[in-house]
């Protein structure tokens, strides 16, 4: 129980570094302050293609042996064999540590395990290196509602409404859990 306690610690630390801070990191490059900035005054349509981009630009590591050991942990959790993509984004993460998208390639792997301990503590390690990452957000709302944490969940998820304001079901994820903790301390 006391692991757990301290994992919660720092995916909250990892959260307000989210919530709160402004400074620039590794991952906010020239041109991905271009994509948010377009995200942000983006309509349905084109928000989906920005995403992509946004997308792509994260799964570059600056490395050809790096992308494939990305693409074969992808590949591996197309194919149903989540097990196998932590073998290989493990991998990925003992060479290149500061690639968030390898860590959050790999959280995807150990939810798709239900794996919900180690899945939190690589989505931790995304927003530290990349706290605009609305994917690994979403995954940590999605991780919480299913914990039974709600009120937590509603928070992440509007702060993943911030980054990306069109994010896939991230709306009506907080219509859903505002309606369900309306009345209620949160």
């Amino acid at each position: 129980m006391k692991a757990h306690h301290g994992l919660h610690n720092r995916i909250v630390a990892a959260i307000l570094l989210v919530l709160l801070s402004c400074l620039p990191v590794a991952a906010q490059t020239a041109k991905l302050d271009e994509l948010f900035a377009r995200l942000q005054k983006a309509d349905e349509a084109e928000a989906a293609q920005i995403e992509s981009d946004i997308w792509m630009e994260w799964s570059k590591s600056g490395s050809p042996a790096m992308d494939l050991l990305l693409q074969r942990g992808k590949d591996a959790m197309a194919n149903g064999q989540p097990d196998v993509a932590v073998e290989h984004l493990t991998a990925l993460i003992d060479h290149a540590p500061d690639f968030a998208e390898a860590w959050n390639a790999r959280a995807t792997a150990y939810y798709q395990l239900g794996e919900f301990g180690p899945s939190l503590s690589d989505l931790g390690q995304v927003l530290t290196l990349n706290p605009r990452h609305f994917g690994a957000l979403s995954g940590l709302g999605s991780i919480f509602e299913e914990l039974g944490k709600p009120a937590q969940a509603l928070e992440v998820y509007k702060a993943t409404l911030k980054i990306d304001p069109h994010a896939p079901g991230v709306e009506e994820a907080v219509s859903r859990l505002e309606t369900e903790l309306q009345g209620k301390d949160l």
